[in-house]
């Protein structure tokens, strides 16, 4: 058991995506989605558990020590959010010079922070180096509510510790499935440049304004600030 940070990334719509394309081209399309965001990753200390189709599930600090595992997760999250609107772009120009149809890919990425157990897992058959526990299974949760939100990014509260200094919004304090006690979650907007530009400032006062306001039940007010 030792502290990790798990993120979870998920491909939004995909089945919808699915639909569009043949076997062929949903696996290269897969592929392409799946190659850059792993190098993101990896080149931030990250170990990659495993691929669930278009999900990556990932984590920091095992096997090997990654002392700000917090930071490095979430700054991989914001450069996969930013290779992203590269991809699209891409993707873009090449379905116009084929005159087919336009597919855009969005994501939703969890993060949380905490103690898990790592190590060996599986049957006597086989088995894979993985992470299980609560946190894991948190961040899971994180990442599905990225469409709740609207959001690209949902970090736990334990994740936004690590990363006081970032351009972070408050969302809610929300109990997810398979929980009985309420958790404050986050969305991520940017790194510490981020979080000194004025017009996050004003932002930031609204989005607190706004989350106040909300659980004094003045509507009206809420409304203003939202």
């Amino acid at each position: 058991i030792r502290p990790l940070t798990l993120l979870f990334c998920d491909i939004r719509g995909f089945t919808t995506i699915s639909e569009k394309l043949n076997a062929e081209e949903l696996t290269h399309l897969i592929n392409r989605f799946l190659t850059p965001m792993t190098n993101i990753i990896m080149s931030r200390q990250g170990t990659i558990d495993k691929y669930m189709g278009d999900c990556i599930m990932a984590f920091w600090n095992a096997p090997l020590d990654v002392p700000d595992h917090g930071r490095q997760g979430v700054d991989s999250a914001l450069a996969m959010r930013d290779r992203l609107v590269l991809l699209n772009s891409e993707l873009k120009l090449e379905a116009a010079a084929r005159r087919q149809p336009d597919i855009e890919i969005g994501i939703g990425i969890g993060l949380n922070t905490g103690e898990a157990c790592v190590g060996n897992v599986g049957s006597d058959q086989r088995f894979d180096y993985s992470a299980l526990g609560d946190t894991v299974n948190l961040a899971s949760r994180l990442e599905g509510q990225c469409k709740t939100y609207g959001v690209e990014i949902v970090v736990s509260e334990s994740t936004k510790e690590e990363v006081e200094d970032y351009a972070i919004l408050e969302l809610d304090l929300i109990t997810v499935k398979g929980k009985t006690v309420p958790i404050r979650i986050f969305t991520v907007l940017g790194d510490p440049e981020k979080a000194v530009d004025p017009t996050f400032a004003t932002l930031a006062q609204e989005n607190a304004a706004m989350i106040a306001a909300f659980r004094d039940q003045r509507w009206g007010d809420a409304a203003v600030h939202s």
